[in-house]
């Protein structure tokens, strides 16, 4: 049992740890129904649903809650969260909808013709209010029945046709309905990320928003690589916890996700350049591809480091390794995201690690394997424009190289004082790679 009360004053929440079941989807029933998908090539909107949507959408079902009040716990913490809409119901509109902050999209789902009815002759305040909110596009009604919602839509609402995905005629019924609506909500029966993939690529140049829901409440990595199949993604999730430990965990990986900074990459002055002798140096092999202004920050201290360049670029002799940065000592800092370092020995295959361009922009990627070898060394002192000075080990190797001012790369076998190069400083002091206030003196 998880005791809580988080975000709610005078009472704990008691909720249950859940398990998730395990389905197998690979039955006799499942593979006489297996067919492969040919996709229809859909015309480009002119509408930039990405533009219009300036973050990741996470909405919540509300039918997950335990209670329908509005002190419910888990509510308290959707609605004052990172959760940029809520679903709700005529049965707990009443209750909830009030409760809601005006930053959140309301989505009233109506489950059948009875519901429907009752949210047509309810108010007519409220029916003037999902039709304004259509306009700020924060109010939305959900429906399975596409005849129906489209009805709806001609009353000027914003409309999402939900839908369940379990076969190839299902797929193509949902992708084929869904793009008469504003957003398609779709929960798959089955784990893989396959249909979502064939859903993300129909609905890509398109101005319908996908939502997928996380099939189960717990499933916190599923709803998290939702965001990032086929690198696009889709455009939002409805995660909905009904643990405050998942939801703990949730909210501080998508808080994680969204709050890469960029950094303030400055021009640095070479004052030194020279041989240092043997020592184990580290490349990192990262789990995917740099750009060709991309690399990694690595220094001997904490007061900053260079912008080290990856094999990107033409070596003699040997084909490129586009995932690596031969990036310095084994001793050496590498710079990480929240203002975080690691030591170069630290890392290892699955690592979280920081990649940042020549503008600053910052984006996470995993180590995939670290290759540590014996090689000759080069020192590299370097001072920016506040007298700010930095070092870094490297291996010293023609091949080896940092990013120029003008964002090209520099071999740093010739490289001689004088020469401008990219870098980043920052207050010296950390421990186990926090960083902390102290007087410190690193040279």
């Amino acid at each position: 049992m998880i005791n809580t009360s988080s975000g709610v004053k005078g009472k704990d929440v008691q909720i249950t740890k859940e398990v998730a079941v395990p389905q197998d989807f690979e039955t006799a029933e499942t593979i006489s129904r297996r067919s492969s998908v040919r996709l229809a090539n859909i015309r480009k909107s002119s509408e930039s649903k990405r533009t219009a949507n300036d973050s990741q959408l996470v909405w919540f079902d509300s039918a997950q809650l335990a209670s329908k009040r509005p002190d419910d716990g888990i509510f308290v913490r959707v609605i004052n969260s990172l959760y940029t809409g809520i679903v709700l119901y005529m049965d707990n509109l009443a209750e909830l909808l009030p409760a809601v902050p005006s930053r959140m999209h309301v989505v009233l789902r109506l489950r059948n013709a009875a519901e429907i009815k009752a949210f047509r002759e309810s108010s007519p305040s409220l029916v003037e209010d999902f039709r304004k909110g259509a306009a700020a596009r924060n109010r939305s009604v959900a429906l399975s029945d596409a005849e129906a919602l489209a009805e709806l839509g001609l009353d000027g609402l914003l409309t999402c046709f939900t839908s369940y995905v379990d076969d190839r005629d299902s797929l193509l019924g949902a992708i084929d309905q869904g793009l008469r609506f504003n957003y398609l909500w779709i929960l798959f029966r089955d784990p893989t990320n396959i249909p979502l993939e064939l859903v993300i690529a129909s609905l890509q140049s398109t101005s319908t928003v996908l939502m997928k829901e996380i099939k189960a409440s717990t499933d916190v990595d599923d709803a998290i690589v939702s965001y990032g199949v086929m690198e696009y993604g889709a455009e939002g999730v409805i995660f909905s916890p009904r643990d405050h430990g998942v939801m703990s965990e949730f909210l501080a990986r998508m808080s994680q996700a969204q709050s890469y900074a960029s950094l303030n990459i400055q021009v640095g002055t070479v004052i030194e350049s020279r041989p240092a002798g043997m020592g184990y140096r580290a490349c990192i092999d990262a789990a995917t591809l740099f750009e060709p202004d991309e690399g990694m920050l690595v220094g001997s201290t904490s007061q900053g480091g260079v912008l080290c360049c990856p094999e990107v670029y033409f070596l003699p002799y040997m084909e490129l390794r586009p995932f690596r940065v031969n990036a310095g000592a084994v001793h050496s800092y590498v710079f990480n995201t929240d203002n975080r370092t690691d030591y170069m020995s630290e890392l290892k295959a699955g690592s979280p690690i920081m990649l940042v361009n020549s503008k600053g922009r910052v984006r996470r990627a995993a180590v995939g394997r670290m290759k540590i070898e014996q090689r000759p060394l080069r020192l590299i002192e370097v001072e920016f424009s506040g007298k700010e000075r930095v070092n870094v080990l490297m291996q010293d190797d023609w091949h080896v190289r940092i990013f120029s001012d003008a964002a090209k790369p520099l071999n740093i076998s010739e490289l001689k004082p004088g020469d401008k190069i990219l870098g980043y400083v920052t207050e010296p002091g950390r421990h186990v790679g926090i960083k902390i206030n102290e007087t410190i003196i690193e040279k």
